[in-house]
């Protein structure tokens, strides 16, 4: 029987629930009556049910689909305005001993070289990730409880925060390593994480089984239940996220609907993040194998109903994804993405592009300030803030805030004064002219004139090199 507040996988993310929720949109795909209905209560900003939303993510009225985007558009503006949080994956280790056919890490691909990162060659990435002006980092690797132990794992964030390379620092290192103990959560909490981001890559337990034939992340439940034991270890903010393409996407889209609402139920907090990663080329990796790949209109409706379901949540794209579709969903929902990624171990200490150890093929390849410059021409303000971890406001703390809309009169000026340590410390001149100009066009936007007097103050010093890292 399905139960938001149970504490067993098999009750929060039920499969039953989860059919009928399938039966009922597909019954109701064209019932306009109710789909106005469940628009006009997404229009509140307040959220929806995973039963709502997926009647909205199969509905075939073009009225309807037209509004339902207009909708996410406005949302995502209410919520999170015009900026664009910037980060960037470290991947420390691909040594792995799962068997999941759809990551080139697993344990039987003998033609992918296995390389682990010293604490010295950490080191050389971030500061090569410092000269780029990255300030947020999301770390990877492999589970290999012999090579890659929570030790490995602690001492490596402390390396990343150690390192002060000219003007530049790693202000929050977020983690997506597997599922562990209440234990080992505990640590990473103490280690001053920002996230813990684990994808579920499916809810169907039955695919799940295929997809994981070998290996401590073929136990379901235990992967599943993660989440709760980093609740309970004392992590605030986690991060949820599928991989779209290995089952059917309705199936998946319910599913992780269910997990934010089982987190807000049983926490009082639902994900911090949802990221919407889609299956892509690899190596050793057959994509015909996986027959449930979507499009991209069909991806993009996905992104602009989690957005409306869930309006509080960050969205995460990655590089996995080219230019012009990340430019589509950055209207839609997404909060944050990558940029100047690599997907290597040791990827930003080579001068070329390294795809021997790659986890995926990274469809935009742009550099960081290319990317910074796109942003700024679309109209966004990039950011690097990391202001709500440092001072504190994470899990319920931020939420309220971010609930209320009032997380914005934070957000907007840390976003000025980080996008500007990066105009002043990394940019090209084309980057610098544009970033210029668009800090001055966002002043509008801050409507207390003590708040603007501080940021043009903090604005001046950071330019003339008297100051930096301010926050509000």
């Amino acid at each position: 029987m399905y139960q938001a507040n149970a504490n067993a996988a098999a009750d929060f993310l039920n499969d039953e629930e989860i059919r009928k929720t399938l039966q009922y949109a597909e019954e109701n795909k064209s019932n306009r009556t109710l789909v106005r209905e469940i628009l006009a209560k997404a229009a509140e900003e307040k959220g929806l049910t995973h039963r709502e939303a997926s009647v909205l993510l199969a509905c075939d009225l073009k009225e309807e689909n037209r509004e339902l985007l207009a909708l996410a558009k406005k949302i995502k503006q209410d919520f999170y305005g015009n900026r664009i949080v910037l980060f960037a994956p470290l991947y420390l280790s691909n040594y792995c001993i799962n068997g999941c056919t759809y990551c080139p890490y697993h344990s039987k691909n003998k033609s992918i070289p296995r390389r682990k990162l010293s604490q010295e060659e950490i080191r050389q990435e971030v500061i090569a990730l410092q000269d780029m002006g990255h300030k947020r980092l999301a770390i990877e690797a492999g589970e290999d409880p012999v090579n890659n132990p929570i030790e490995y794992i602690l001492e490596s964030i402390q390396t990343i925060y150690d390192v002060r390379h000219k003007n530049g620092a790693i202000r929050r290192v977020n983690v997506n390593i597997a599922a562990t103990t209440v234990e080992n959560y505990r640590k990473l909490h103490e280690a001053g994480i920002g996230t813990y981001i684990l994808f579920q890559e499916t809810y169907h337990a039955a695919s799940y089984a295929k997809l994981h034939p070998t290996g401590p992340k073929s136990d379901y439940a235990y992967h599943t239940e993660a989440m709760d034991r980093a609740m309970a270890g004392g992590i605030d903010d986690v991060g949820l996220g599928v991989l779209f393409g290995l089952e059917k996407y309705r199936y998946e889209f319910a599913g992780l609907l269910m997990h934010a609402e089982h987190l807000e139920a049983v926490y009082g907090v639902g994900p911090h993040t949802i990221s919407v990663p889609r299956v892509c080329p690899a190596d050793d990796i057959d994509l015909a194998a996986f027959s449930d790949a979507i499009d991209d209109e069909t991806f993009a409706k996905i992104v602009a109903c989690i957005r409306i379901a869930v309006p509080y949540t960050g969205m995460i794209v990655s590089t996995r994804e080219s230019q012009a579709f990340r430019e589509r969903v950055l209207e839609l929902g997404i909060s944050q993405v990558s940029g100047g990624s690599r997907t290597s171990v040791g990827g930003y200490t080579e001068e070329v592009r390294p795809e021997d150890t790659a986890q995926f093929e990274v469809a935009d390849t742009r550099g960081l300030d290319e990317v910074i410059r796109w942003l700024m021409e679309k109209e966004y303000v990039p950011s690097f803030c990391t202001a709500c971890y440092r001072e504190g406001r994470t899990g319920d703390r931020f939420m309220a805030l971010c609930k209320a809309k009032q997380i914005q009169n934070c957000c907007l000026p840390n976003a000025l004064l980080t996008l500007q340590e990066y105009l002043s410390d990394y940019a090209s001149e084309d980057t610098k002219r544009i970033g210029e100009t668009l800090i001055e066009r966002n002043f509008t936007d801050i409507t207390n004139p003590k708040v603007l007097a501080k940021v043009q103050e903090e604005l001046a010093q950071i330019r003339d090199g008297s100051g930096r890292d301010f926050r509000f």
